[in-house]
């Protein structure tokens, strides 16, 4: 996800043709990080919400309301104080940075015209939302940052709010000629999209990767290796982008992958040309459908964490059972030369004698000589009876596994279309509902996965509990080393 400096330049656009003029009627702060603004705007009464979170920093204009503390906080109740009433002038991106900055005008207490800036930083884990008056100095702020925590700005009351220096980067709106793009990326030592987005304010490394995709360049490729028609395909698709971005020309996209939402943006994501695409006229609705979708996703998937261990675990010991199974299954295929054996002994006992280690006769059914090895402290028509016993017993083995191995294919057969329903569980009802199902078949108690109890007992007796069901497989197959 994206929220950059193009996604921030289209809401700009929105919220002003939303409440440019309009006049903050309501100042809420439903939490510690976020702030909930009800604005009557060209478009009516609306609610305009604005997020500080560090994980999470946001803005959209919304239609849900959020349960209000019983007492305001303290940078609540200074808002509400200045420029509760007030109109927003106009809101600006300074710099093309990830930045908004509302002007306000407001009377004071004399009934004087005053201005004031309610400025919203999108800055990941520096993400926050200051109050300032006409002169940038700090009125108050939803985060408090002193030297102690940053020591190249301070955010508090009395301090003069300014832009952190952005390290050579340059405002990509003001960029006009092809020149400019080329000089800053090939003197560039790393890949043509670390080039982009650190030589550019507000280009995020997606919206990157998307500008060399346009351009039939490999983003991650050295700069120094880029021909001169690439450098001029990529100043190009760079100029027409911004272009759009000055005319106001954007077409937000939610990228989806079966069905679970992985990506927005401002314009289409041409390099995602195997997902599915939707349009959206409002960036804010963007916005909020990801939030709200990805927010589910989550909420689903941490729901059902528990119910994917429990099917991760019986799926991997079934696989074993099922490789186990095979394996001996395998080793049962030279049981018919345990009869031929017997059956050589029996025709050539007339020439045997107890004491030999071997002999090598013609073998009747093939015409073919065969070398057969025998115990020297057994008679030949002992011998002949061990040979028989061992193809008898793994005849038997060979048609108990053949049950067991359909048997342990089904099993693992429905347990990946299990897991495979969870990966796309959508509601909790599907998770009951894949639950009722492993109840049903088995896999797990009513009331309780026993997940962890029945892992536990499978480390501690591996084939005895992999391969029980009526048959002990590891017996039998230690047996048929130690004949052997």
């Amino acid at each position: 996800m994206a929220f950059d400096g193009i996604v921030i330049s289209a809401v700009k656009q929105e919220l002003n043709e939303h409440f440019q003029g309009g006049r903050i009627a309501k100042i809420a702060q439903p939490e510690k990080d976020e702030l909930l603004l009800t604005i009557k705007g060209n478009n009516g009464q609306e609610l305009l919400m604005i997020s500080a979170n560090a994980s999470l920093p946001l803005i959209y204009i919304t239609d849900i309301k959020k349960q209000n503390p019983m007492t305001a906080p303290n940078f609540c109740m200074l808002l509400r104080k200045h420029i509760q009433g007030g109109m927003i002038k106009e809101i600006i991106q300074p710099d093309f940075e990830r930045i908004l900055i509302f002007r306000i005008e407001h009377r004071n207490d004399l009934g004087d015209l005053c201005e004031k800036k309610l400025i919203v930083e999108f800055m990941g884990k520096h993400s926050n939302i200051i109050f300032c008056d006409e002169k940038d100095m700090i009125l108050d702020s939803i985060k408090h940052i002193s030297a102690q925590v940053s020591s190249v700005r301070e955010v508090l009351p009395g301090r003069t709010w300014f832009i952190p220096s952005q390290e050579g980067k340059i405002d990509p709106l003001g960029v006009a000629d092809n020149d400019t793009i080329i000089h800053r990326i090939i003197n560039r030592p790393s890949s043509v999209s670390k080039a982009i987005y650190r030589s550019f304010t507000g280009i995020s490394p997606l919206m990157a990767v998307e500008l060399c995709f346009r351009s039939g360049i490999d983003a991650d490729m050295p700069c120094a290796s880029l021909s001169e028609s690439d450098l001029t395909a990529l100043s190009d698709t760079f100029l027409r982008l911004f272009a759009q971005v000055r005319q106001g020309t954007f077409s937000p996209e939610l990228v989806h992958d079966s069905g679970q939402p992985i990506e927005y943006a401002a314009f289409a994501l041409t390099m995602y040309g195997d997902k599915e695409h939707e349009q959206y006229e409002s960036i804010s609705t963007l916005l909020r459908d990801y939030y709200s979708k990805k927010d589910a996703y989550t909420r689903i998937r941490q729901k059902s964490a528990e119910l994917r261990h429990t099917v991760s675990v019986l799926l991997e010991r079934t696989r074993k059972k099922y490789d186990l199974q095979s394996k001996q299954l395998k080793d049962t295929e030279k049981k018919d030369r345990y009869k031929t054996y017997g059956q050589m002994i029996q025709t050539w006992s007339w020439k045997l004698e107890k004491g030999m280690a071997s002999f090598e006769e013609m073998n009747y059914e093939t015409g073919a000589t065969m070398k057969v090895p025998l115990d020297r402290t057994l008679t030949p028509m002992e011998n002949a009876q061990k040979y028989f016993a061992r193809y008898a017993k793994q005849k038997r083995t060979a048609e108990a596994l053949s049950v067991q191995i359909r048997e342990t294919k089904d099993d693992l057969d429905h347990l990946e279309s299990v897991a495979s329903f969870l990966d796309t569980a959508e509601t909790e009802q599907d998770l009951r509902e894949i639950r009722e199902e492993l109840i049903l078949a088995g896999y797990i108690k009513k009331g309780s996965t026993g997940g962890k109890k029945k892992q536990r007992a499978a480390k501690s007796e591996p084939w005895h509990y992999i391969l029980s069901d009526g048959f002990d497989a590891y017996i039998g197959r230690n047996n048929l080393q130690n004949d052997e």
